[in-house]
C-alpha cells in the first residue's frame, strides 16, 4: 500500500512540475521580466493572482518560467551525471585490475567534496550560467552514479549467464553491452528520479548564492534571494518559491521510493 501511495503522491507532485514547465515553454499570465514599477509589490488580486515583486513583475509568471528553468537544468544535469558516471562505473567494475583502482582513486577524490562544494568551485572558474550549472553538478554528481554501476557490474561480472556468453565466444565488448548493462538500470532508475531532486535544491541553492542563471532571467533560488528585503511587508514572495522547491523536493524522494520499491525484488515481500 505505500508504494503505491508514494508512486501516486510523487508522481502528482512531479506531472505538476512539469505541466507547469510545459506550459511556460508557449504561455504565462504576463512576461516573467518585465518591469512595471508603478505595481510593484502589488498584493494578490484578479490581474496578479500571486501577486508582483519589488520590479512589479508578475510572480507567477517568474514562477513558471523558474519551473521550466529548474526541469531543464535537472534533466540535463542528470544525463550528464549519467553518462559519466556509467563510463567510469562500467569500466571500472567490468575490466578490474590497475583500471579499477585508478578509476576509483580519482572517484572517490570527487566523493570526498560535498557536491555543492564542488559545483561551487566549478562555477567560480567557469563562471555562472545555465550550462555552466549543468556541467558543474553534473560532474558534482558522477561519482555517485559511479559507485552505484560498479556495484552492479561487480555482483553481475561473475554471474553465469555472462559466463556463458563469454563461452559462446563473444567478446568482453559485446558481452558488456549486451547482458550487463540491461541490468543496471533498474537502480539508475530510481538514482536518477531522486537526483533530479537533489540538483532542483542545488541549482536553487547556487541561484540563491549569485551563482545560478544570471538576473533577469526567474529561478526560484533567485526570487527567494530578491525577496530577503521584503520578508515582513510582502512575505509571499519568499514563501512561494520555497513551498514549490519544498514540493519538488518531495516528489522527487517519493517517487524515487515508490520506484525503488517496485523495481527492486528484495522489497515486493516486505
Amino acid at each position: 500500500m505505500r508504494p503505491r501511495l508514494n508512486l501516486v503522491i510523487g508522481g502528482t507532485l512531479v506531472a505538476g512540475l512539469v505541466a507547469m514547465a510545459v506550459t511556460a515553454l508557449v504561455w504565462t499570465p504576463a512576461s516573467p521580466v518585465r518591469v512595471n514599477i508603478r505595481v510593484r509589490l502589488q498584493p494578490p488580486s484578479g490581474q496578479y493572482w500571486l501577486g508582483t515583486d519589488e520590479f512589479g513583475r508578475d510572480v507567477l509568471s517568474r514562477l513558471m518560467a523558474g519551473a521550466q528553468t529548474s526541469l531543464s537544468v535537472a534533466l540535463a544535469t542528470v544525463a550528464v551525471a549519467m553518462a559519466i558516471g556509467i563510463a567510469v562505473g562500467v569500466t571500472s567494475g567490468f575490466f578490474r585490475g590497475w583500471v579499477d583502482r585508478l578509476l576509483m582513486m580519482g572517484n572517490d577524490a570527487l566523493l570526498a567534496f560535498p557536491g555543492i562544494l564542488l559545483a561551487l568551485g566549478l562555477l567560480a572558474v567557469i563562471g555562472p550560467s545555465q550550462w555552466g550549472i549543468v556541467l558543474a553538478l553534473g560532474l558534482a554528481y558522477a561519482p555517485t552514479v559511479a559507485r552505484v554501476v560498479r556495484g552492479q557490474v561487480l555482483s553481475l561480472r561473475e554471474r553465469e549467464f555472462v559466463e556463458a556468453s563469454r563461452a559462446l565466444g563473444n567478446g568482453e565488448g559485446y558481452t558488456l553491452v549486451r547482458h550487463v548493462l540491461p541490468h543496471t538500470v533498474s537502480p539508475l532508475i530510481v538514482l536518477a528520479t531522486s537526483m533530479c531532486g537533489w540538483v532542483i535544491l542545488a541549482e536553487s541553492a547556487l541561484s540563491f548564492l549569485g551563482l545560478g542563471v544570471p538576473p533577469p532571467a526567474p529561478t526560484w533560488g533567485n526570487m527567494l534571494s530578491a525577496a530577503r528585503p521584503f520578508m515582513e511587508t510582502a512575505p509571499l514572495l519568499a514563501v512561494v518559491p520555497g513551498v514549490m522547491i519544498a514540493l519538488c523536493l518531495l516528489g522527487a524522494n517519493l517517487l524515487g521510493d515508490a520506484l525503488r520499491d517496485l523495481l527492486d525484488p528484495r522489497m515486493l515481500g516486505q
